[in-house]
C-alpha cells in the first residue's frame, strides 16, 4: 500500500553537506538556462539518482491540452517506461493520485497495496514526488517524479528537485504553447492569403480585426505609402462600411460595391458576402468576403458584345447572299445549280436563255429548248451513276435556242454535301468552247505557217553554211596573203636599209669635209639629205619591226635597269626637238618606283614613241612624262596640253599606217607606225597601252608594266 515517505530515510548514500549544496546550484543553474524539456528532465533525474542511490528513474508531465500524464524522460528504465502514459480522469490509479496529491508517496510492493497500484518502474521500492509550478501565490500540477531503489529517497532532496522541475517544465510548456499558437496562427494566416478573394472580420463599428492579404491591399495602408494609394484606401474603406451597414440592415445577403484599385486607380465589382458573428469576449462581429465580379460583368459584356456581332453577321449573310445573286447574274457563263434528284433550284441569265422555256416562244425554240435540258439532265446524272467522285468535267453538244446554232460547252458540275455527307445540290459551270475551237482551228493554221517557215529557214540556213565555208577560206588565203605581206616588207626593210645606210655614210663623208670644204648651201642640202634619210630609215625600222611583231620573229632581251635613268635618256635624245618645238617637257619620278625587269631597249622605244608623238601633236603648252609605282606595277605616263583625240578615234590611232586625220589635207605628218608599234610592243612585255583624251583637252598615254615579265 502508498504510504508518507520518512523524513529519516537513511543517508548512508547521501553526499556531504557542502557536496550536495554545490550539485543543487549546478541543478539550478542548468534548469534556469536549459530550454529543452526533455534535457532538463533528464538533467533533474541524473541528478535524484546521484544523490539518493536510484537505480530507475522517470518524470511525468501533465498534458493540460489532452488530460494526460505522460513520460518526458527516463532514467535506466526500459521502453515501457518511456512510452507510459495515464488519463487524468482516472482518478482510481494510485499514480494519477500521486501527481495531484501535495506530497511524496512510497510504493512498496513487499507490503499490502491496492490492486493496480503498480508503476511503470517495476517491482521494488518507488518514490513518487508531484511536481507542483508556482504561478504568482498559488500553485498547478505539473507532473510527477518516480525514483526506484533498494530504499525510499531522500524526501527533502526529492520535494526540492521536483519543486524546481515542476517550476521549469510549467514556464517551458507555457513558451512552447505560446510557440505552437503563434505557428498556428501564422499558418491560419497563410491560409487566409493564399485566397484570391479579400476575406475580413470586422467588429460592429467597421474596424478590421483579421484581413487577408487581398483584404489588406485594399483597405489598409501605411503612413510610409504614397498620398494617392492612401486615399485610395480611405475611399475603399468608406465604400465597403457604407455596404456592410447596409448588408447588415437586411440582415445579409449579397450585394454589390464598386472599389478602386489603390495602385493604379482602376475599377474593381465585388460581390459583397457578409455574415454576423457573435464572440463571447469581443462580442458581435461580422465576417465578409468580397468576391470579384468583374470577370463576370466583362464575361457578360463580352456575350452582349458577341450577340451584337452575331446580328450584324446575319446582315452581313444577307447582303452576301444578295450579292451572290448580283454575282451569279453578272457572270456571262451560264450557272445552274439542281437538288440532288435533277430538279433547277437556281440559274443566272445566261442558263435561263438555254434551259427556260420563255412565255412567248416559237416551237422550233421550245424543241431547242427541251433538247438542251435534256443533254443537261444526262450530263448531271452521269455524275451520280458514274461514281466519278465530287466533281466532272465534260463537254455537251447544246444549241442556241433562237438560231439554232450549235454550241459546244463545257461542263463542269461539282456536289456540294451537307454536314453529315449527303449530296444537297449540285453547281454546274458551263464555259462556251467556240472561241476556244476557233482558236484551235487558228493555231493549226499557225502551225502549218510556222513548218513552212522553218523549212525555208532551214534551207537559208544551209545556203548561209555554205557561204561561211566560202568566208573561211578566203579568210584563210587572207591571212596568208597578211603574212606573205610582212614577209615581203621585212625582205623589203633589209633591202632598203643597204642602200640607205650608203646613202647616209657618203652624206657624213661629205658634210666632215672629206672631200674638202663645203660652202653653206652645199651643207644646208646635204644636211637636209641626211635628215630626211635618217627619217626614210627610221620609217623602214618600224615597218620592219611590224613586219617582226606579225610574224612572232622580234626577239626580247630581258635586263633590270631603272627607269629614272631611261626617262633622262630618251629626253636627252630628244633635245633638238624639244628645243625646236619650244614646249615645256617635264619628268616626274617617284621616289618609290624600283628596277624593273623587261626588254630595255623595246620599253626606252615605247616611251620614246609616245613623247616623240605628244611633243608633235602640242601646237603649245606643256608634255609631261610621269613614273610611279600602282598596285605593284610601273606605269609610265606622258601627258601633254595638244589637240586630243575624239573617244571615237581612241582605238584607231593604234592601227598601222593611221593617224586620227587621215584626210589628205591634215596636219600633222607621220607614217603612223609609232602607236601602231607601241600596244604590240607593250603586249609583249605582258604590259598595256591606255589612252585618256578628248578634243581640245590633251592626251595622256600610259604605259603599264609589271615588275617582272608574267609569262616568261
Amino acid at each position: 500500500m502508498a504510504r508518507p515517505a520518512s523524513a529519516t530515510a537513511d543517508a548512508p548514500a547521501r553526499s556531504s553537506a557542502g557536496t550536495t549544496s554545490e550539485a543543487k546550484l549546478r541543478l539550478t543553474e542548468h534548469l534556469l538556462t536549459c530550454e529543452d524539456l526533455e534535457d532538463c528532465a533528464h538533467r533533474a533525474l541524473e541528478f535524484l539518482a546521484e544523490r539518493t542511490g536510484a537505480t530507475r528513474g522517470l518524470c511525468l508531465v501533465i498534458d493540460s491540452d489532452r488530460n494526460r500524464l505522460s513520460t518526458v524522460a527516463t532514467y535506466g528504465a526500459g521502453r515501457t517506461a518511456a512510452g507510459f502514459s495515464l488519463d487524468l480522469d482516472d482518478r482510481a490509479n494510485p499514480v494519477v493520485m500521486a501527481a495531484l496529491g501535495s506530497r511524496p508517496v512510497i510504493f512498496d510492493d513487499s507490503r499490502a497495496r491496492p490492486a493496480g497500484a503498480t508503476t511503470p518502474l517495476g517491482r521494488g521500492i518507488v518514490t513518487a514526488a508531484p511536481m507542483y509550478a508556482r504561478i504568482g501565490r498559488q500553485s498547478a500540477p505539473a507532473g510527477l517524479l518516480l525514483l526506484a531503489g533498494g530504499r525510499p529517497a531522500d524526501e527533502a532532496l526529492v520535494v526540492w528537485a521536483a519543486a524546481l522541475l515542476g517550476t521549469r517544465i510549467h514556464n517551458l510548456s507555457r513558451a512552447r504553447g505560446f510557440s505552437e499558437t503563434d505557428r498556428r496562427r501564422r499558418r491560419e494566416q497563410t491560409l487566409l492569403d493564399a485566397v484570391p478573394d479579400p476575406i475580413l472580420l470586422t467588429d460592429a463599428e467597421g474596424r478590421v480585426h483579421v484581413a487577408n492579404a487581398r483584404a489588406r491591399a485594399l483597405l489598409v495602408a501605411t503612413d510610409m505609402e504614397s498620398e494617392g494609394r492612401r486615399r485610395a484606401v480611405g475611399l475603399n474603406n468608406m465604400l465597403f462600411s457604407s455596404a456592410l451597414a447596409q448588408s447588415a440592415i437586411q440582415e445579409g445577403g449579397r450585394r454589390e460595391v464598386l472599389l478602386a484599385n489603390p495602385d493604379d486607380g482602376s475599377d474593381l465589382f465585388f460581390e459583397l458576402i457578409s455574415t454576423s458573428v457573435t464572440d463571447p469576449r469581443e462580442g458581435t462581429g461580422f465576417v465578409s468576403i468580397l468576391r470579384n465580379i468583374g470577370d463576370l460583368r466583362r464575361a457578360t459584356e463580352e456575350i452582349e458584345e458577341n450577340y451584337r456581332k452575331l446580328r450584324i453577321a446575319e446582315a452581313e449573310v444577307r447582303a452576301e447572299r444578295d450579292r451572290l445573286d448580283l454575282v451569279i447574274d453578272s457572270v456571262a457563263d451560264p450557272i445552274v445549280v439542281t437538288d440532288a434528284v435533277g430538279g433547277l433550284v437556281l440559274m443566272n441569265a445566261p442558263a435561263e436563255r438555254l434551259f427556260t422555256i420563255p412565255s412567248v416562244a416559237r416551237s422550233d425554240e421550245v424543241t431547242r429548248i427541251r433538247a438542251n435540258d435534256a443533254r443537261f439532265s444526262s450530263f448531271v446524272s452521269n455524275l451520280f451513276i458514274g461514281g466519278e467522285g465530287s466533281r466532272r468535267r465534260g463537254e455537251i453538244g447544246l444549241v442556241d435556242p433562237q438560231s439554232g446554232l450549235p454550241l459546244p460547252v463545257e461542263a463542269v458540275s461539282g456536289k456540294i454535301f451537307s454536314e453529315h455527307g449527303e449530296v444537297t445540290a449540285i453547281v454546274t459551270v458551263l464555259h462556251d468552247l467556240t472561241e476556244q475551237i476557233e482558236k484551235a482551228q487558228l493555231y493549226e493554221q499557225l502551225k502549218k505557217s510556222s513548218e513552212e517557215l522553218e523549212n525555208k529557214v532551214r534551207e537559208a540556213t544551209a545556203e548561209l553554211v555554205g557561204q561561211n565555208e566560202l568566208l573561211r577560206r578566203q579568210r584563210i588565203e587572207l591571212e596568208q596573203a597578211s603574212a606573205l605581206k610582212s614577209q615581203f616588207l621585212a625582205n623589203m626593210s633589209h633591202e632598203f636599209r643597204t642602200p640607205l645606210n650608203a646613202i647616209l655614210g657618203y652624206t657624213s663623208l661629205l658634210l666632215q669635209g672629206i672631200s674638202g670644204p663645203l660652202n653653206p648651201a652645199q651643207d644646208k642640202n646635204l644636211s637636209r639629205v641626211d635628215s630626211n634619210a635618217r627619217h626614210l630609215l627610221e620609217i623602214i625600222n618600224d615597218i620592219l619591226d611590224i613586219s617582226r611583231i606579225e610574224a612572232g620573229k622580234m626577239p626580247l632581251h630581258l635586263t633590270t635597269f631603272a627607269l629614272a635613268k631611261l626617262v633622262k635618256e630618251v629626253l636627252a635624245e630628244l633635245e633638238p626637238l624639244i628645243a625646236r618645238s619650244k614646249l615645256s617637257v617635264s619628268a616626274d619620278v617617284g621616289g618609290n618606283v624600283p628596277e624593273i625587269t623587261s626588254d630595255r631597249g623595246k620599253v626606252k622605244q615605247i616611251v620614246l614613241n609616245l613623247v616623240s608623238n605628244a611633243i608633235k601633236f602640242t601646237p603649245s603648252g606643256t608634255v609631261t612624262l610621269r613614273v610611279a609605282l600602282e598596285d605593284g606595277e610601273v606605269s609610265i605616263a606622258v601627258a601633254d596640253t595638244g589637240i586630243g583625240i575624239d573617244p571615237s578615234d581612241h582605238e584607231r590611232v593604234f592601227e598601222d599606217f593611221r593617224q586620227a586625220d587621215n584626210s589628205p589635207a591634215r596636219e600633222y605628218g607621220g607614217a603612223g607606225l609609232g602607236l601602231a608599234i607601241c600596244r604590240p610592243l607593250a603586249i609583249m612585255l605582258d604590259g598595256r597601252v591606255t589612252l585618256q583624251s578628248r578634243p581640245g583637252k590633251g592626251s595622256t598615254f600610259t604605259l603599264t608594266l609589271p615588275r617582272k615579265p608574267r609569262r616568261r
